[in-house]
């Protein structure tokens, strides 16, 4: 396995680079989130994931624009929740988002459905939304989030590009989702993992404790390492200029194989989800 690195990036099918490395802003309130992301780019952060429902776009935006970063060197991510009503109402959602995140240039580089919670209707109304936004270049990628495989197939019915591009779910050592994942990385859908360090509700598992020991690192980056070997991209949030700067320092050690072995055997399938597990 060669050196490692924060640049390191996963190519999506559409030959798109994607920093494997991202930075999440769930939770993350306005007035914290333009700075949480600045400091995030200025610990080598090139990839910000957002939403419509996170009320904080026009604010990743800010940081955007204040960074001193070309755009083309950073990677936005947002998604829709909530259909519009029609196709052409969900674009011109996508598109309010496009604005708050990029004025300049008005895109997204990835733009995902965020939850299949909702009717078929308004999931392939999403869907075709967002082929309209790609065909138009105002979303690099497109993809989904929370998808299970009926879900992702379903798309099938009136999708002009399948497949998704990405599926954003929640994956860590509790949480392991593998049919999921062992169908999207058979179909070429590459895997994005929210919740890689658990909300730290299991920093003190004895097992994650001693792997941290043995390597001198914290029980974060143990889990945000072991989510990088699997070949996800994770998405760690924090609004804490030190944690953000730890969780981006992964790359001066690497689990052995039976660091892996350890925190695959934890696994407890939905049960260990902390915001839920995929319906397949």
């Amino acid at each position: 396995m060669g050196q490692r690195t924060i640049a390191d990036t996963v190519t999506l099918p559409n030959e798109t680079k994607i920093p494997q490395l991202g930075f999440g802003v769930w939770a993350s309130p306005p007035q914290l989130c333009t700075n949480s992301c600045l400091n995030a780019l200025e610990c080598g952060y090139r990839h910000i994931d957002t939403g419509q429902c996170y009320g904080n776009e026009a604010e990743v935006g800010k940081a955007v624009q204040q960074s001193l970063l070309d755009r083309g060197d950073l990677f936005i991510t947002t998604k829709i929740l909530t259909a519009g009503g029609s196709v052409d109402k969900s674009y011109e959602k996508c598109i309010e988002s496009a604005r708050k995140l990029d004025p300049k240039s008005g895109y997204v580089d990835l733009f995902l459905i965020h939850s299949p919670d909702c009717s078929k209707k308004e999931r392939l109304e999403m869907w075709q939304a967002l082929e309209r936004m790609y065909e138009e270049g105002k979303a690099k990628s497109i993809g989904v989030s929370n998808f299970g495989i009926s879900n992702i197939q379903e798309l099938k019915e009136v999708a002009k590009m399948w497949p998704p591009h990405v599926n954003q779910i929640e994956l860590h050592p509790w949480c392991q989702q593998r049919e999921i994942v062992e169908y999207c990385e058979k179909n070429g859908i590459v895997v994005e993992a929210y919740c890689p360090i658990v909300r730290n509700q299991k920093a003190d598992d004895e097992h994650l404790v001693a792997i941290a020991g043995k390597h001198g690192v914290t029980a974060n980056q143990v889990l945000l390492r072991w989510s990088l070997q699997k070949g996800w991209i994770p998405l760690p949030k924090s609004d804490n200029k030190d944690r953000i700067k730890t969780n981006a320092n992964l790359y001066s050690f690497e689990l052995d194989e039976q660091d892996m072995a350890t925190l695959d055997g934890l696994d407890q399938g939905a049960a260990g989800a902390i915001v839920e597990a995929v319906q397949n």
